[in-house]
């Protein structure tokens, strides 16, 4: 199912039908919207290892009617030992093996700390029936899917050494074929693990300990005392005040507060109309803005030199809204950020909502999977920097710079919606498109997400900065973007460089709406 408008119990949006199914089943026996996230999560990690994992981190935004939404930063910080000497003698810090698993993975503490505010919800869930999905598909096996193989083949040269990869995620040396059974069993222990003894066993109990000794042993500068010290932070998220309402999205050292300031700046714009040229280069010029102050600005918040909420004041989003030139292109020499990554919604039947995303950062990660667990680890920490003067350089117990930002609004009309995507530099991007085109200009939730889209800059591997889009839009545009200044490349008409966006809707009167991304593998459902 792609789309849903009914009353319902409850909806749950993955870019893998089974996480979505996982999810939707537990809002059928009375689960709320966190217990349904984390089945939807737990079961996304074992059935799409190219784009998640519990070796990856996650962030949370969670909302309750009549309450200001609150918000969860689980991701991990530098190793102790993970500073200059450490990595002397090299370039940059690797992409891939253990020395690009340097920070401590966050997403299943999120889920600790997500269902502890379930709990004053009245969620009783169990979590040996929460993983009770994930535990089957890993341990039965499920179909490989088109992107997982695709992957798999495309990156198998720089991967295929890795220590665990091989063992655990090729298929007798090769990469698995679309269709081809997938079996986790070592990762299905893993699940019944934690779910008997508990999700803080990953850190503190047999799981912390054994992942510890094993990420030492590979050469990982990671420590079993980095992962007992793990704890995440409930954090305060960043809203804007819109026209339509109030949107929020993750702090610093996520990019959310650039995906706020490109609905700030494009608002100022007070373009009439979606779909034409000067739709696509106001938001396109706007992503421009908001990524420059981004990328002078962002990092973990204990080395930044501005308040986040500045960057979203009026005073500040008028001076970049004066500088977009409505008829030609800022020349754009940045490089930006790639990024492999899952975004899922879930509205339940009472109204809360969580909007939820979790990566390992690349594809696979740092492609090492831990032997005796069958997690593979996230290569998140490559974006800190060896250059002791640069904005993220490398220093032990500092936060990486996140392209996750999960968003939430809640609209004047009643409505509340959750949304977002992966695809790193596409996500504030992607979100832009969605919002505005559901919200603004109001088109059904499924045809916003289903709508040709753009991406400025790189991301899934790509190594140019131009401005792309899919095949579908309109000849007449295209050419007019390049007449403005745009560096354009025409790509396939639903590419999953554009990212697997979602979202969902709830109206005032309870009914819900849904729009899964037909570029995933993945499916709205309801109940």
């Amino acid at each position: 199912m792609q789309s849903n408008a009914k009353p319902s119990r409850g909806m749950v949006v993955a870019p893998h039908y089974l996480a979505a199914q996982a999810g939707r089943d537990i809002l059928r026996e009375g689960g709320n919207a966190i217990e349904a996230m984390v089945a939807a999560a737990s079961t996304i990690a074992t059935v799409y290892p190219h784009m998640n994992s519990i070796g990856g981190d996650g962030f949370w935004l969670i909302s309750e009617p009549g309450r200001t939404p609150v918000a969860i930063e689980a991701c991990g910080a530098a190793a102790q030992l993970a500073d200059m000497d450490y990595y002397a003698g090299q370039a940059g810090i690797p992409a891939r093996g253990p020395l690009a698993a340097l920070t401590t993975a966050g997403t299943v503490g999120g889920w600790e700390m997500a269902l502890a505010h379930s709990r004053r919800w009245g969620g009783t869930l169990p979590l040996p029936r929460l993983f009770e999905a994930a535990i089957t598909h890993a341990r039965q096996g499920v179909p490989v899917t088109r992107g997982q193989a695709a992957l798999t083949a495309a990156k198998l040269g720089e991967l295929a050494d890795v220590p665990g990869f091989a063992g655990h995620l090729l298929s007798e040396g090769a990469a698995p074929q679309q269709g081809e059974t997938f079996r986790q069993p070592t990762l299905a222990s893993t699940f019944e693990r934690l779910a008997h003894a508990g999700l803080g066993d990953f850190y503190r109990g047999e799981l912390g300990t054994a992942m510890g000794e094993e990420l030492e042993r590979f050469g990982s500068p990671l420590r079993r005392a980095d992962l007992a010290g793990y704890a995440p932070r409930a954090v305060t998220p960043l809203s804007l005040s819109l026209k339509q309402g109030q949107v929020w999205n993750l702090p610093p050292p996520t990019q959310g507060v650039s995906s706020l300031m490109i609905l700030g700046l494009f608002e100022r714009l007070k373009i009439a109309e979606a779909e034409g040229f000067d739709y696509v280069h106001a938001l396109v010029e706007s992503t421009k803005q908001a990524f420059l102050v981004r990328d002078r600005h962002v990092t973990d918040p204990r080395w930044m030199d501005v308040d986040p909420l500045d960057l979203l004041a009026d005073a500040t989003l008028d001076r970049l809204a004066a500088r977009i030139d409505p008829a030609r292109a800022l020349a754009w020499p940045h490089a930006g950020e790639p990024g492999d990554t899952i975004w899922m919604g879930c509205i339940d039947g009472e109204g809360r909502a969580v909007s939820f995303i979790q990566s390992t950062f690349w594809e696979f990660g740092s492609g090492v999977v831990l032997p005796s667990t069958g997690v593979l680890w996230q290569n998140r920490g490559i974006g800190f920097s060896l250059d002791p003067q640069a904005r993220q350089a490398l220093v032990p117990g500092r936060r990486p710079f996140h392209t996750l930002n999960p968003a939430l609004a809640r609209l004047n009309d009643g409505r509340t919606m959750v949304y977002g995507t992966m695809g790193g530099e596409g996500q504030p991007q992607t979100q832009s498109a969605v919002f505005t085109r559901h919200v603004v200009y109001g088109q059904p939730l499924q045809q916003a997400v289903d709508a040709p889209r753009w991406l400025l800059g790189r991301t899934w591997g790509e190594g140019t900065t131009s401005l792309k889009l899919e095949s579908r839009f309109d000849p007449t545009l295209i050419a007019a973007l390049r007449q403005a200044g745009h560096q354009v490349d025409v790509i396939d008409a639903y590419s999953d460089t554009m990212g697997h966006a979602g979202g969902i809707t709830r109206h005032a009167d309870g009914r819900l709406e849904g729009g899964a991304d037909p570029r995933s593998d993945g499916s709205v459902e309801g109940d």
